[in-house]
């Protein structure tokens, strides 16, 4: 189990007497097995990995490649793709040849749906992992007139859905590459939305369904995602497959998402109050954020969710108090330009405070600290330690070579 500490105060009282409660402020992750996609390594403790999908046609040899290197190149640990034909899944092999040849190896995850099998088939032979959809996987035609399905009907659309499925399995398995298996709560099959509603239930059991056929045939390089628009949904979903998951003894890596999220800052706020309060609570192996963006601005969307919860340190922290009238500066002007000084740089924490009523105290977690203590100068700190005052105009430039004196500065590229 990967434990990560959030440095905090240790005592509820904040007194430190000896009675004081303690609270435990670590994220204790879920244990999950390993899976491999390409080079990356999914669960397992290892750190939460960031995905994404293009959105060029994959008929699009070129855009596709630029599309997947221009996402890798900022972050992007696996790219998906979409395979909706036959064409376009050995379009795949030129992509994979041509990321090869031009730039490198990069994990890539073919997105598969309706009646699938031969497409899902193809497609596995060139790339590290196979998005497959249970609610789309084996089409069932509705019927109008339909009150139930018996059981037995239910049966022999499994039994259907092991045949389709169990030449793609074998394929995975004996390759030594993965399985996504997708729930999305938009799609459940006809058969489970009689059975069980349009509910979580309904949603995790679509899951299950499909990993026992894939462990009656000696498969487990399986990830699992239950992506719901609405987060009430998608919180149920998930905590109710860990749950299932619990009980049935299995451990497999769950790749979070609030799917259809939307765009701008609202549909940040989305995706962060999904996968940020599956994160908080140890759930979750992988993650996308989904905007009706370009695929791009969803990278520092992870990140940023990542590095709130202390699970990933890919920038600088900032630490930044309001704003009051005690303020010695202009915080929001001041705090840009040590922004713009400092963020391509990683692993630091740099506080940038108004005052010093609550300066050094909310600070003191910090590595270097910007503090407006008396009107016209700035006080720099290491730590809690103060190093000097300099006058408020040379304040950024000494705080650059404070870094550079304790040889923790990069120059940008």
């Amino acid at each position: 189990m990967q434990t990560l500490s959030v440095p905090t105060n240790p005592t509820a009282s904040g007194s430190g007497s000896a009675d004081a409660i303690a609270f435990d402020t670590t994220i204790h992750r879920r244990k999950t097995r390993p899976v491999r996609v390409g080079d990356v390594t999914v669960g397992g403790g290892h750190p939460v990995v960031v995905q994404s999908m293009i959105n060029e046609d994959t008929m699009d040899i070129d855009g596709s490649v630029a599309g997947i290197r221009r996402l890798h190149e900022i972050g992007c640990e696996i790219v998906r793709v979409t395979v909706p034909s036959m064409a376009h899944a050995k379009a795949l092999a030129e992509i994979k040849a041509k990321l090869q040849e031009t730039y490198q190896n990069v994990p890539l995850v073919a997105d598969v749906h309706h009646n699938g099998m031969k497409i899902a088939l193809e497609v596995a032979k060139h790339v590290d992992k196979v998005r497959i959809n249970p609610g789309l996987y084996v089409f069932e035609k509705p019927s109008a007139d339909r009150t139930e399905y018996t059981p037995e009907e239910f049966e022999a659309i499994g039994a259907k859905i092991r045949e389709t499925l169990e030449p793609l399995v074998i394929s995975l398995r004996d390759q030594g590459k993965a399985m996504r298996i997708g729930v999305n709560h938009g799609s459940l099959a006809e058969r489970m939305l009689f059975t069980y509603g349009d509910t979580p239930e309904g949603m995790v059991e679509s899951a299950i369904e499909f990993i026992h056929i894939c462990e009656s045939l000696d498969f487990r390089n399986l990830v699992i995602s239950l992506k719901a628009s609405r987060v009430p949904v998608m919180l149920a979903a998930y905590r109710l497959m860990v749950k299932r998951m619990d009980d049935l003894g299995m451990d497999y890596p769950l790749h979070l998402g609030v799917t259809e999220a939307g765009d701008g800052e609202y549909g940040r706020i989305k995706s962060t109050a999904g996968i940020g309060t599956l994160l908080a609570d140890g759930i979750g192996d992988t993650i996308r954020v989904s905007l009706t963006e370009a695929p791009e601005k969803e990278i520092p969307v992870c990140y940023s969710i990542l590095q709130a919860l202390g699970l990933r340190k890919t920038m600088v922290e900032y630490v930044a108090c309001p704003s009051c009238g005690r303020t010695l500066f202009n915080l929001e002007e001041v705090l840009h330009k040590v922004r713009e000084a400092t963020k391509h740089l990683t692993g630091l924490d740099i506080a940038v405070m108004g005052c010093i009523v609550n300066g050094p105290g909310e600070m003191a977690d910090a590595d270097y600290g910007y503090v407006g203590k008396q009107p016209g100068f700035i006080s720099l700190y290491r730590g809690r330690e103060e190093i000097l005052k300099v006058p408020e105009a040379q304040g950024v430039e000494a705080l650059i070579k404070l870094i550079k004196d304790d040889d923790r500065w990069v120059d940008p590229e």
